[in-house]
């Protein structure tokens, strides 16, 4: 049997690759790169800076009133009402402070606007508040005080309410079709004076787009 003669192959010699492979690979990484840092700060919480004419007064992190859970888009604003004749943006704003220890229930709004026009802020704009059921993940929220059980806003109430929502607004680039009440995610009264007239929430809209900062 005759052997086979036993076969060599010649040594491997490595290649560069050529310039343009390189920069072509460079620029898939480049691309790559682009889109993960899209997509990291599409999903940052949204902030404004918030003006002085507005009274910060932050909860405590706590479960049934400032979650911390991140806001991470706004698509809309919200309008409520306290539903608690005569009662203070400050005494309101202490009803939800007192929720941290009594755990009765979850609530919360962004701001208050109360009987003088005084605005308060509760959450921060880049957290949610609990006060609009499914579109607290997208809103952000104004209760407003009101002297009576008509829940009427008194003018000092409505001027701030106007100026506090155009300025949100213009922070976040939104329309009057993206200011809704409470009734308008739910199907409670609420704010009750606007369910009940519709031409008067209409109205306030329109004031809206003639309201302008100074």
């Amino acid at each position: 049997m005759v052997e086979q003669q036993e076969r060599t192959h010649p040594p491997v010699r490595w290649k560069l690759p050529p310039v343009w492979a390189l920069a072509a690979l460079v620029a898939v990484l480049l691309v790559i790169k682009g889109i993960q840092v899209l997509c990291f700060s599409q999903a940052e919480p949204v902030q404004a800076e918030v003006p002085d004419w507005i009274r910060q007064e932050l909860l405590e992190v706590n479960a049934y009133s400032r979650p911390g859970t991140p806001l991470e888009e706004v698509n809309g604003i919200v309008i409520h009402y306290v539903g608690n004749p005569g009662t203070s943006a400050e005494q309101n704003r202490s009803y939800f402070a007192g929720l941290a220890q009594t755990g009765e229930t979850y609530a919360s709004s962004h701001f208050l606007v109360g009987l003088e026009g005084e605005i308060i802020q509760c959450v921060p704009l880049d957290e949610i508040a609990y006060c609009s059921s499914q579109r607290n993940v997208d809103t952000i929220s104004i209760e407003c005080c009101h002297p009576d059980e008509a829940g009427q806003f008194d003018p000092a109430t409505y001027q701030s309410l106007l100026k506090l929502t155009r300025w949100l607004m213009d922070a976040y680039d939104l329309t009057t079709d993206q200011v809704i009440r409470h009734y308008d995610v739910t199907g409670k009264e609420c704010p009750l004076y606007y369910v009940r007239n519709p031409e008067a929430w209409q109205q306030f809209l329109t004031d809206l787009d003639h309201t302008a900062l100074d």
